[in-house]
């Protein structure tokens, strides 16, 4: 099968049997040689982890990259191993066992990944001899696969007891899945940026008069960063702190073709200011929104909600801490190391620009720091030319055979069967986009995040357009990730393309408490950079004003 558009002279076949899927949610370009050659082992080891923890009937999520872009397939177990994955989900729900990853987040993979975060970019990689370079480059590359594994390993905490929510208290009322998603908002403060070191920012910002001048100088953003690391009393330590938590995590997206946020200082130093004025979010589910549900819920199932929904917000913070930090932080760190890397040889002559060498994988860019003359600085450039020229809708969204329909979560013992279903029911909710019809001027896809807001569009195509962000556009873009959310207090709406109500774009929607419309499928074909739009979060559409 062939492309569309910049993309028709390329052949789109898979190399396995099966149904694949292209993944527009969480790579809506495509992605860089490193990505393709690193993602796939440590994704499919911690995947698998997840599914066998849970006792899923699927066995490992398959990945193929075709010319950057993403597809999968699903693997199910084999029949023998049935009726042990049975066992298991019954065990699962009987114990709560979610818990358990629960405790080793916070209490151990947490913090130790934090720990060896901090560990790798306190190195400076520009100051590294050639064979202590290549040292700390294949460092950097083992962490981001640890962390990779890492981020699939927890998956199932967050996603099981708000799946097995969601169908429960779904069945009990009648009401959607859009309409119950409210009630876990502010039990993820990490998806709306906050921190203990944002925290003693803002505090050490509003006792100090000459910082916060210098906070609004008109100073290159850079140098203002700097100068406020540099600033004397509570503050220095304070801004150093925060930037030290946040300055190497990417923006958005997971592969190294992305920015860290130390690489935008003009947007980094614009959120901050916006993050100091005094207004937090208000993104937490309000006692009478819980009240409204539960007086639907039949008298019977009552304690039954109350217990599923605290089962929901206790792990739901995990969904976007596992990328935040884990791989979001691991894939800055690697990508200031590959930066680095490739200024040192441009500035030999064997790179056209140090951010060409993304396109290399990791056995490539080793051996051209070692001397190594391939691939050219001509096959580089040509690597990242032909992924920047394309983007999903150059590429056919299916490959392979028909899907097939999943089994039955009825004909299934019983714990095997509510898995499946909550599992169903959040990974429904991740991808789905928008059926409805647009019109003239109206965009719709599914509200996500309640609210009226207007303001000017900010379209976003890659890294380079996220430093054009001011305060109060309305981001839209293909689908983001968690990453966003250093960014967030910026935004006075979100609209994607690609995503359902638990995607990562509406979940930091509304935990932020800003308007968001989701899975619009063409909203970045049918609003204009510029143009001023309403988006309607209540009703799930966006009409271009002008």
């Amino acid at each position: 099968m062939r492309g569309t558009g910049a993309a028709s002279q390329l052949e789109f076949e898979v190399h396995s049997p099966g149904s694949w899927e292209m993944d527009l949610v969480h790579f809506p370009r495509p992605v860089t040689r490193y990505w393709e050659t690193t993602h796939p082992g440590p994704f499919k080891r911690g995947f698998r982890e997840f599914t066998r923890f849970y006792g899923m009937l699927i066995d490992s999520l398959a990945y193929q990259y075709i010319h950057g872009f993403c597809y999968t397939s699903l693997v199910p177990v084999e029949r023998s191993q049935a009726p042990e994955r049975f066992q298991r989900a019954e065990e699962v729900f009987r114990g709560k066992l979610w818990r358990e990853q629960l405790r080793e987040w916070d209490e151990t993979f947490k913090p130790a990944s934090v720990r060896a975060h901090r560990e790798l970019q306190s190195v400076d990689p520009g100051s590294l001899s050639g064979p202590d370079l290549v040292a700390y480059l294949t460092r950097c590359r083992d962490h981001h696969m640890e962390m990779i594994y890492q981020h699939m390993r927890f998956t199932g905490a967050p996603s099981v007891p708000t799946g097995d929510f969601l169908a429960h208290v779904g069945d009990w009322t009648g009401m959607a899945a859009g309409e119950l998603v409210g009630l876990l908002r502010g039990a993820a403060p990490v998806s709306a940026g906050a921190s203990v070191e944002l925290e003693r920012l803002r505090t050490a910002m509003a006792e100090d008069a000459s910082a916060l001048r210098l906070l609004e100088s008109d100073e290159e953003p850079g140098r203002v960063l700097e100068a406020l690391r540099a600033h004397p009393g509570q503050v220095g330590p304070a801004v150093s702190a925060y930037l030290d938590l946040v300055g190497y995590r990417l923006v958005d997206g997971f592969d190294i073709s992305g920015r860290y946020a130390l690489e935008l200082p003009d947007a980094l130093l614009r959120a901050v200011r916006v993050s100091l004025d005094g207004h937090a979010p208000d993104g937490s589910a309000h006692e009478d929104q819980v009240a409204d549900v539960r007086a639907k819920v039949p008298e019977e199932h009552r304690d039954q909600f109350d217990d599923l929904l605290e089962e929901a917000r206790l792990t739901y913070k995990i969904r976007d801490e596992r990328g935040v930090f884990s791989d979001i932080w691991a894939s800055g760190i690697m990508r200031r190391a590959v930066i680095a890397c490739g200024r040192r040889l441009a500035s030999e002559g064997r790179a056209h620009d140090a951010e060409h060498l993304v396109d290399a994988d990791i056995d490539e860019m080793r051996s051209l720091l070692s001397g190594a003359t391939e691939p050219s600085a001509d096959e580089l450039a040509a690597r990242f030319e032909l992924r920047t020229s394309l983007n999903a809708k150059d590429a056919p969204p299916h490959l392979g055979d028909p899907p097939s329909p999943p089994p039955d979560p009825s004909q299934l013992p019983p714990g095997a069967g509510r898995m499946m279903r909550a599992m169903g029911i959040v990974m429904g909710e991740m991808f789905a986009t928008s059926d409805a019809r647009h019109e003239t001027n109206l965009v719709r896809g599914i509200g996500a995040s309640t609210g009226v807001y207007e303001g000017p569009v900010r379209r976003v195509t890659g890294p380079s357009d996220f430093d054009r962000i001011v305060k109060g556009d309305v981001l839209v873009t293909e689908s983001t990730s968690e990453a966003f959310n250093i960014l967030l207090p910026l935004l006075g709406a979100i609209v994607t393309d690609r995503g359902g109500l638990l995607s990562h774009a509406a979940i930091v929607a509304r935990e932020y408490g800003i308007p968001s419309v989701v899975g619009t499928r063409e909203a970045t074909s049918l609003i204009a950079d510029g143009a001023r739009v309403s988006v309607d979060g209540d009703k799930g559409e966006v009409t271009v004003l002008g």
